[in-house]
């Protein structure tokens, strides 16, 4: 234990010195930071700590999932399958229609009432069926198992695709989390509310129909939409879309001949092939080109596309052009979002965060500084150098990691500095105890290490397994007190044993005391 090996003395020296230098881009401003970005290469410590919402300010929106419409329109699949299945097994019937979660079949006759039963249970899963007294009538509904697992599907699709949506535009660390059955909290640093809602709460279902009636009027299995752009102006469409949104490939903003503002598509091979027939088979006909229900624009097709390429115009600027590539990007949402709660942090608010955790990292440092000088000397002087290694570590870690600080990550690192000279309290009270039984300074150093090391190893590892439970099983601002202690409690044993014993063992090689001075 009193000699410590060169090439540890080298990696010791190595990880301090690169703990310094991927640390110090958070000490310089935000146009330094930009510029030595630019200039330095990708591996240069060039990154810093994300803020937080609680420090940097930002948007704070809880949106409710529209459920009553996800299921509508299983319902609706429901009554359009059973209808043509009917047709083709030759099942007469006199009404069928959509109820709330499913669909009801009156037939012509009671014999045909197990066939139809067996069709539906062939063809849907976790439903419940019920017949009337004449055995006329069904009813085939969703069971609780069946709407719980399309409540968690319609969540995770929602999550994913806001996830997307936020994601494109380049926001860092955003907080996207599901609550309760129906419910998804957004945070997103530095991001303002109003464009936040315009860019997420868009439903963004994208549909290519043929035009039913061009004057406007409707007709069985039509749809009559309004125009985006044209308010009064309506047409009428096939209820049928002949191109779907996630047959897109790419979407991006970009101009066309009149240097107006359009969005430019590429369809995947599927929607390609589709296109090619669609618009080969209704040349000279107009095909509505429809998003959240209405019609962007209705242009006749001139020739076959077979491409898989195109453009949507309608009266677009810049940045709505961009708006809607972006959403045409990340996906349709499977159902609308209400915002059911809208916070903002602004950031003067941040501001006064990140002084007053500023100010509480430096008083509770200095407090620790100032008591190991005074209770340990010289031992406790090198304690503090470690401290300062460690604090510069875990800087270092969280920037190389991208890691968002908040308000309890901050609490996390005053945390850290109180408990990271720990260790060095009870290898140098060993060290005390073994001097002061008669060991020699040599003797009492090696005791000192290497009987506290069991206690240091026990004491942090059961505050290193509690980071984990709150990480693994804690959001938003318990993860980020999580990470930063989690981090803390590493950093520390390194700066605990690994550098304080290389500052003590040095000392005591050219010093060659005949006492302690501690």
């Amino acid at each position: 234990m009193v000699q410590i090996s060169p090439w540890k003395t080298a990696m010791i020296i190595i990880i301090s010195v690169m703990g310094f230098l991927y640390a110090l881009p958070n000490l310089v401003g935000s146009n330094i930071q930009h510029s030595l970005q630019e200039t330095l290469p990708a591996w240069a410590p060039t990154k810093t700590i994300n803020l937080g919402l609680d420090l940097r300010g930002g948007a704070h929106l809880l949106y409710e999932v529209d459920m009553d419409v996800v299921f509508k329109e299983r319902a609706d699949i429901m009554l359009q399958d059973m209808r043509k299945q009917l047709r083709e097994e030759r099942v007469g019937y006199t009404r069928i229609g959509a109820i709330p979660v499913g669909v009801r079949i009156v037939l012509r006759d009671t014999a045909d009432g197990e066939e139809a039963r067996k069709m539906l249970r062939r063809s849907y899963q976790n439903i419940e069926i019920l017949t009337s007294g004449d055995g006329k009538t069904i009813e085939a509904t969703l069971n609780d198992v069946g709407i719980k697992e399309i409540q968690d599907l319609t969540l995770e699709q929602s999550i994913e695709i806001v996830r997307r949506r936020v994601d494109e535009v380049g926001t860092t660390e955003p907080t996207i989390a599901r609550q309760g059955e129906d419910r998804i909290l957004l945070q997103v640093p530095g991001a303002n509310a109003e464009d936040l809602k315009r860019l997420v709460g868009t439903t963004a279902k994208l549909t290519f129909h043929l035009v039913s009636d061009i004057t406007g009027g409707s007709s069985i299995g039509a749809l009559n939409l309004p125009f985006a752009d044209e308010p009064g102006r309506r047409l009428s469409v096939q209820r049928r879309p002949m191109i779907t949104g996630d047959m897109l490939d790419h979407a991006a903003p970009s101009f066309d001949q009149n240097s107006q503002a359009v969005v430019s598509f590429r369809m995947n091979n599927v929607g390609a092939r589709r296109f090619c027939d669609v618009t080969r088979n209704n040349v000279n006909k107009p095909f509505a080109i429809v998003l959240d229900n209405e019609v962007i624009s209705a242009p006749n097709i001139r020739e076959p596309i077979c491409g898989g390429q195109g453009q949507i115009s309608g009266g677009f600027t810049v940045q709505t052009a961009n708006d809607l590539a972006v959403l045409l990007r990340a996906g349709a949402l499977p159902a609308p979002l209400t915002v059911m709660e809208e916070r903002s942090v602004g950031p003067s608010l941040g501001a006064d965060s990140v002084e007053a955790g500023k100010n509480a990292s430096i008083i509770a440092l200095t407090l620790v500084l100032v008591f190991m000088a005074l209770i340990y000397g010289m031992f406790g002087m090198m304690a503090n150098v470690a401290l300062v290694v460690n604090v510069a570590l875990i800087f270092a870690i969280l920037s190389g990691l991208q890691a968002t600080l908040t308000l309890p990550g901050i609490a996390g690192i005053v945390l850290t500095i109180g408990m990271a000279v720990d260790a060095n309290v009870l290898i140098f009270e060993r060290i005390r105890e073994e001097y002061r039984a008669g060991r020699s300074p040599i003797s009492a150093i090696d005791a000192g290490y290497s009987r506290a090391m069991a206690t240091i190893i026990d004491s942090n590892l059961t505050t290193l397994i509690a980071a984990i439970i709150l990480f693994s099983f804690g959001t938003g601002p318990i993860k980020g007190f999580a990470v930063t202690l989690g981090v803390g409690i590493l950093t520390s044993f390194f700066s605990a044993i690994m550098v304080t014993r290389l500052l003590v063992l040095t000392w005591l090689h050219k010093a060659k005391p005949k006492a302690l001075p501690i």
